[in-house]
């Protein structure tokens, strides 16, 4: 009589390789966003690796091309194959492009691209504040546009990486663009990435009749990556001095990787939808944010602010 498997446990420490190891994925195909750098690469590489055919969707193709040769160089002959397109989440006509090029199912799409903290105010060019312009109507844009190949794939999943930064504020509905409150570089990153979170509530439940599944995590603090590009390192070393700021410990971008490709490609989490994960597992729920490095706000997993945002985020990139 054989022994049933016992479940895989992922912690903190897995690395992506380590959460594919075993999985087939030939046959899928696959897109990340931001996939030129950071934890997007070792997205990419992962999925790859056990056989997926991955488009690395990227505001610069030259470093996209880059990225792909390289990786291409170091995987295995039976991996799937690399693509680089144009994408730049803030610029609305590149993400319609990406859409309508795009032809056939997509069985796997992570919503990796991101700006955090600049600390001045940016804009994209809609008028839209950047942080929640480019990390959460971006990628609504891209991923309601993207619905239909979804669908055809009958088991779709969308990974929405989001931050332990959501703790930071939840969506402030009447002033999303700052245009009456002071720009504050972390409020601002923290509304977008509850956003990340309400989006995947919110698809999980419009869509699972098309067997799509949709959930949000927290990759970890990983300090090699390009996400910090636009910060003022003076006042984010001043913020963690203040309190204001606390970090879970560093990861590598290899274990940094390990939660989305979890959620993008584990069998054991088939079927799960509208949660929030970090360090391979289902978080808890935190009720304030002093002294919190982890969980999830209550608020980032509300089905009526979800609802909300979605019927606004409809309404601003139509």
């Amino acid at each position: 009589m054989s022994v049933p498997e016992t479940p895989r446990t992922f912690t903190a420490t897995t690395t992506a390789a380590e959460v594919v190891d075993g999985v087939d994925l030939h046959g899928r195909r696959a897109v990340v966003t931001g996939a030129s750098s950071g934890i997007g690469v070792e997205t990419a590489r992962a999925l790859a690796s056990a056989g997926a055919d991955v488009t690395l969707a990227v505001r610069n193709t030259a470093a996209g091309d880059r990225v792909a040769a390289r990786l291409t160089a170091d995987l295995p002959p039976e991996s799937g194959k690399l693509t680089v397109a144009r994408l730049d989440l803030a610029d609305r006509s590149t993400v319609a492009a990406f859409v309508a090029d795009w032809q056939g199912p997509l069985h796997i799409l992570v919503n990796n691209a991101g700006v955090m903290a600049p600390s001045e105010i940016t804009r994209t060019p809609d008028g839209r504040e950047q942080q929640f312009g480019v990390n959460h109507l971006g990628h609504f844009a891209l991923t309601t546009g993207l619905h239909p190949a979804l669908a055809a794939a009958n088991g779709a999943r969308i990974v929405s990486v989001s931050s332990t930064g959501h703790l930071f504020s939840p969506v402030v509905f009447d002033d999303l663009d700052y245009r009456f409150r002071p720009y504050d570089p972390w409020t601002s990153y923290g509304q977008s990435k509850t956003a990340n979170i309400l989006f995947a509530v919110a698809a999980a439940e419009r869509w699972a009749a098309d067997g799509i599944t949709a959930n949000a995590l927290m990759p970890g603090n990983i300090a090699d990556t390009n996400l910090a590009r636009h910060m003022d390192m003076q006042q984010v070393e001043a913020f963690i001095a203040s309190g204001e700021l606390a970090l879970p410990p560093q990861k590598t971008v290899e274990q940094g990787a390990a939660t989305s490709v979890l959620l993008a490609a584990a069998p054991t989490v088939a079927g799960v939808s509208g949660r929030y994960f970090e360090d391979g597992a289902e978080a808890e729920p935190v009720t304030e944010r002093a002294g919190a490095v982890g969980g999830v706000a209550p608020y980032a997993l509300d089905r009526d602010n979800a609802a909300r945002l979605w019927t606004v985020s409809e309404a601003l990139v139509a």
